[in-house]
């Protein structure tokens, strides 16, 4: 694309009256369902506009001189066995006054997140509904996506139209339920246009077939789309830094990036985030000779007058803006999740914001979309492949964060699995905040392992370390039961030792509140701190709600890695029988709105799918519960002998 077209997206600095005004540039995604026909719609803007390449035409006509519409656009070999889009496909036409690109993004609602990525900088969203089918649960979806994209504008064009012979109460009814749908998501902007795809009406030309509609063609009301961008001023400046030069030895490095928001021009004061320290630019390249003045979008070279640290993923800023972006440490994000593994809070990913790369970590997921109903499912457990939902999200270092409706560059971010590398999630930001951390965990150092063989120490010392880990309902009766447990341990000769909840938060994890992520985050350090004990010799006892089989997964992982004997015990006890001690009255709060969040009444507990033994303390023996449990550890870790060499 050439330079020139690019900049007709953004505002002139300067004008010569006598010049021809440059072609604007749309941008515009299609959506819909399967089956829909948005490749035959494609197909058809792209014959009726002239913009194919004879052999591009003549590979998909056949004898007779019919055209294979669909297959215009379905450019994959398995597009074209299947009969269905599969992946995000770029397409260019163009008439008198406009370029445009048109992101084909798929229908199957496997492919989702596609439409993501394809919408995510669209003037214009081509929503299809199939006339006869109507408005369909991806529908709902895709119109969903749009509306959390921001995209300006929204088309539904009502396909197959001669499928239902035309008929106007038809389509009024689909125009109805359309805009219902526009005012539910907030979408201000809504023109429905009745096509036929496969003959063209209404497509780029008007049909006579529907003497009913007076409005424009779908090409007719994409030409009269206004363009035009928000004035560009000196201090929304934001340049990404993406790589830094020296040209040559007798020559300044130079910090070369693409704009995301504002002007820049020689002489303009600059700080650099998140330093904070500031400069002067000196010297300005860009792809044009004569500009002096780069707008956003541009890529531009930049020099600065004095020799500061700036980096990858730093942030050019105007030194005199009022308002900066945020130094993040913790976003709240719209999120679309793209794994068939599900996303969890406590998982941890790579967070990729415009040239920056930081790791990040689930604090909590607060809500998710029915795309049936377009209901907000709240506080769930988890977000599953193609769900779009509202999350909190912890960052181990500093993102330089806009909120995604000031900019749309440094408000968007993708997630990506740093074992696979594959992009798992991508969203935009709600909400930036800044976080002052504690201690950071160091990712240089490497485990050293004890020079005393596990063995040796736990013959030696007559010791066989494990974790014994007991999980239940707040007030089921976890805490008596360790107590008694390590009493029992100990009085036998054994050393062990009781991690109990509260008391853990007291010292190891005081930084951490009650959010899912942070609960996530507590389970880990105490399936650490359970691992060193047993490694040790010590009987670990941590007793902690653990609400979900994820979280106990980790401590499990950590312990199974090492070699280590885990028991998990689940303490059955009714939520009716808890609710009746409630020793901290936690249960009435709950029940009375106070308190929000408790395990078993407005948050989940996922019972043990296989838990090592199962008891209720409701009316129970405890010396023959904690009997119970000293059988089953030595089943699986049997008392060592001491050495006697």
């Amino acid at each position: 694309m050439s330079e020139t077209t690019e900049l007709s997206e953004t505002p002139a600095i300067t004008a010569d009256p006598t010049e021809q005004p440059p072609r604007q540039l749309l941008r515009l995604a299609t959506a819909g369902s399967v089956d829909d026909g948005k490749s035959t719609l494609i197909g058809r803007l792209l014959l009726d506009t002239d913009s194919l390449p004879l052999d591009h035409l003549e590979s998909v006509t056949d004898v007779g001189g019919g055209v294979d519409l669909a297959a215009l656009s379905d450019g994959l070999r398995a597009e074209r066995e299947q009969g269905i889009t599969i992946d995000v496909a770029y397409r260019f036409f163009s008439t008198p006054s406009r370029n445009y690109i048109l992101a084909d993004t798929p229908g199957h609602e496997r492919y989702t997140r596609n439409m993501f990525t394809g919408a995510s900088n669209a003037h214009v969203a081509v929503l299809l509904v199939d006339a006869r089918a109507g408005v369909l649960r991806q529908t709902r979806r895709h119109a969903r996506i749009a509306s959390l994209l921001e995209v300006p504008h929204l088309v539904a064009a009502v396909n197959k139209i001669d499928l239902v012979d035309y008929d106007e109460a038809r389509f009024r009814e689909l125009e109805s339920e359309l805009h219902a749908l526009a005012h539910r998501l907030g979408v201000s902007d809504l023109t429905v246009v009745p096509v036929a795809a496969r003959d063209g009406d209404n497509v780029v030309h008007r049909s006579t077939r529907t003497p009913w509609y007076d409005g424009p063609t779908l090409l007719g009301h994409l030409e009269e789309i206004d363009l035009k961008a928000p004035h560009a001023a000196v201090d929304e400046l934001r340049l990404p830094i993406q790589w830094v030069s020296r040209p040559s030895a007798q020559e300044r490095r130079r910090y070369t990036g693409r704009l995301s928001a504002g002007t820049l021009s020689v002489g303009d004061r600059v700080a650099v985030l998140p330093a904070g320290t500031q400069s002067t630019v000196t010297a300005l390249d860009t792809l044009d000779d004569t500009r002096d003045i780069a707008v956003a979008p541009l890529s531009v070279s930049v020099e600065l007058a004095d020799d500061i640290d700036v980096g990858r993923g730093d942030v050019l800023v105007s030194a005199d803006a009022t308002e900066l972006p945020v130094l993040a440490r913790e976003l709240e994000v719209n999120l679309c999740w793209f794994a068939d593994s599900p996303l969890r809070a406590g998982d941890r990913l790579a967070l990729k914001h415009t040239t920056r790369t930081v790791r990040a970590t689930v604090q909590e997921l607060h809500s998710r979309l029915d795309p049936e109903t377009l209901e907000i499912d709240q506080n769930p457990i988890e977000l599953s492949l193609n769900d779009i939902g509202t999350v909190t999200l912890r960052t181990s270092s500093v993102v330089v964060a806009d909120r995604y409706a000031g900019n749309q560059d440094a408000g968007a971010f993708i997630l990506i699995d740093e074992n696979s590398n594959d992009t798992v999630g991508a969203g935009t930001i709600l909400e930036a905040r800044e976080v002052k951390p504690g201690e950071r965990t160091r990712n240089d150092v490497k485990w050293h392992p004890s020079s005393l063989d596990r063995g040796h120490r736990w013959t030696t010392v007559g010791q066989r370390g494990a974790t014994v880990w007991l999980t239940g309902l707040p007030a089921s009766g976890k805490s008596t039961l360790a107590v008694a447990l390590e009493r029992a341990l100990v009085e036998s000769g054994r050393v062990a030792y009781l991690l109990d909840g509260d008391n853990v938060r007291h010292g190891l994890s005081d930084d951490l509140g009650f959010s899912p992520g942070d609960r996530a985050e507590n389970i880990r350090r105490v399936g650490h701190l359970t691992r060193l004990f047993a490694d040790a010799g010590v009987v670990a006892i941590a007793s902690l709600v653990s609400p979900l089989e994820s979280d106990r997964e980790i401590a499990r992982t950590l312990n199974d890695a090492a070699g280590l004997p885990f028991v998990e015990i689940h303490v059955a006890t009714p939520l009716a029988e808890c609710e009746r001690r409630d020793p901290k009255g936690l249960y009435k709060r709950a029940r009375a709105g106070e308190l929000k969040g408790l395990t078993g009444i407005d948050a989940p507990y996922e019972v043990p799918e296989n838990p090592d033994l199962v008891v209720d303390t409701t009316g129970a023996d405890l010396d023959a519960l904690v009997a119970q449990i000293l059988q089953v550890l030595e089943t699986r870790a049997p008392t060592a002998r001491p050495s006697t060499g």
